[in-house]
């Protein structure tokens, strides 16, 4: 299986968000953030900028949602993409 063009298939990392004081943010608080992070699984076929197993964060608006071989994950395009890890 591939994606192609400019698609990419990433799975989401839920994270526990904390203030710089080590305060754990609620998941409302985390809601208001921006930004997600996730992990590339497939890039697609035009794809330069990240490869298979980058850690990245992309606009939280962006792409949808879809099962694929029994996971949850996120079809975003590259331009979504703001931060490589």
């Amino acid at each position: 299986m591939k994606a192609v063009g400019k698609y990419i298939v990433i799975t989401e990392i839920k994270e526990q968000i904390t203030t710089g004081s080590g305060i754990l943010l609620t998941s409302d608080d985390s809601n208001n953030l921006r930004y997600k992070k996730g992990t590339v699984n497939i890039p697609g076929t035009d794809v330069k900028t990240v490869v298979e197993g980058d850690e990245i964060y992309y606009d939280k608006n962006a792409g949808h949602s879809m099962m694929l071989n029994s996971e949850m994950v996120t079809i975003i395009t590259e331009r979504d993409i703001v931060i490589v890890l």
